[in-house]
């Protein structure tokens, strides 16, 4: 074909779990030879799926059976970014509006029927996520709702690590941060995904660098302990300088995790089916890519998580970068399928895990939320599987 793909024949999205696994089979040695010369995949590539291993093997090894994470799925967004395939909707509009109380009341209700399948199966719980979408969309009384549901059915005592995804700027306001704190939250998201105004405009987002700064600080004073930036490789119309000092801005305003993806064109979002625009090439993401992962290691941060997306330019990864002790452990267990994860929400995906993981089980909720709302009962019916699940393997 005239080039070699960098991941060689690697197709799948996991390759930092695929080398652990060889690792503990044949030792490191012979697991990096066998990802070099089997499966072709480049040096560096390589080596940083090792090293991405190393740093999950230490959270791994400390993971009990019987504990999992709690994922909060909030499928409601300001506007839709232009590269986004997420089942999430804008609340631009009345009738998505019109969705997020009754929303809200149900999640409420499945927190509590899960809690109830947490207790009668003797699951401790370790980390819970609130992803979407963008939870901050919420209004601070209807955080308050969830959060206050989620303290008063779960048992919080054992839990290490509470994110929540504070994503878009533009939905943060002080008494939302303070909400979160209130109930515990150590761990949030303020993504600018670049800090050039000009592509934020060209992919649909509706706030500014200043403004994302502005809320970094905020959450900064208010004492939040961990604080993530996602940064994209390949955004329309960036290029290598501007992207080069979106790192940089990172790494000055000093965020405890910097996560780091390849932009994938995927079919469902605008960029795809309406835009038609360019894109940046796949030399430059490489140049990219190579560009942060230098900046980064020499700004003593570290790589612990990765995973690779379908149709992402280049056929590159995502990965996320932290400074020492700020993994995310939640990120590493449900990516690697190392925990059961027990999810709530449309959209959100339960995840059961047999003695040794031998099988993995899932169950999947409705993922639109009006059909998430209509078929409330149908959802907590098939969630019944959950103790029919560990009742087959574990007693």
């Amino acid at each position: 074909c005239g080039f070699s793909p960098k991941w060689g024949m690697l197709t799948g999205v996991r390759p930092s779990k695929l080398i652990l696994n060889k690792m503990e089979e044949v030792g490191e040695a012979k697991a990096v030879d066998y990802f070099n010369n089997h499966f072709f995949v480049d040096e560096k590539k390589t080596a940083l799926a090792l090293s991405v291993a190393k740093a999950e093997r230490e959270i791994i090894n400390k993971t009990k059976e019987n504990s999992f994470s709690l994922y909060v799925s909030i499928p409601f967004c300001p506007t839709r970014c232009s590269y986004c395939s997420f089942v999430s909707h804008s609340i631009g509009t009345d009738s998505a509006k019109k969705l997020v109380p009754e929303y809200v009341e149900k999640l409420c209700d499945e927190i509590e029927f899960t809690a109830k399948k947490a207790k009668e199966n003797g699951l401790e719980l370790s980390t819970v996520y609130w992803g979407g979408g963008t939870p901050t969309t919420l209004t601070v009384e209807q955080l308050d709702l969830v959060l206050t549901a989620i303290e008063n059915n779960f048992d919080l005592s054992a839990c290490k690590e509470y994110t929540v995804e504070a994503g878009r700027p533009d939905t943060i306001t002080e008494e939302k941060l303070h909400v979160l704190k209130k109930h515990n939250v150590n761990r949030i998201s303020i993504n600018p995904q670049t800090f050039n105004d000009e592509v934020l405009k060209e992919i649909g987002r509706c706030h500014n660098t200043a403004l994302t700064e502005e809320k970094y600080a905020l959450a900064k004073e208010i004492g939040f302990e961990s604080i993530n930036m996602d940064l994209i490789a390949g955004l329309p119309t960036d290029t290598f300088e501007s992207f080069k000092y979106s790192v940089d801005r990172a790494i000055e305003l000093g965020a405890d995790n910097i996560t780091v993806h390849t932009l994938a064109l995927k079919r469902s979002s605008t960029l795809v089916t309406e835009d038609e625009k360019d894109t940046v090439t796949e030399k430059n993401v490489e140049k990219m890519l190579d560009y942060s992962f230098n900046a980064l290691t020499q700004a003593g941060y570290h790589p612990y998580y990765m995973y690779r997306q379908s149709k992402a330019l280049g056929n590159f990864e995502n990965v996320g970068w932290c400074k020492s002790g700020k993994e995310c452990e939640y990120n590493i267990l449900m990516m690697e399928e190392y925990q059961h994860i027990l999810s709530v929400g449309a959209g959100s995906v339960t995840k059961l895990l047999s003695p040794n993981i031998e099988k993995i089980e899932r169950i999947f909720n409705f993922k639109f939320p009006f059909e998430y709302i209509s078929r409330f009962d149908a959802l907590l019916e098939k969630k019944e599987r959950i103790s029919g699940f560990f009742k087959e393997y574990y007693s």
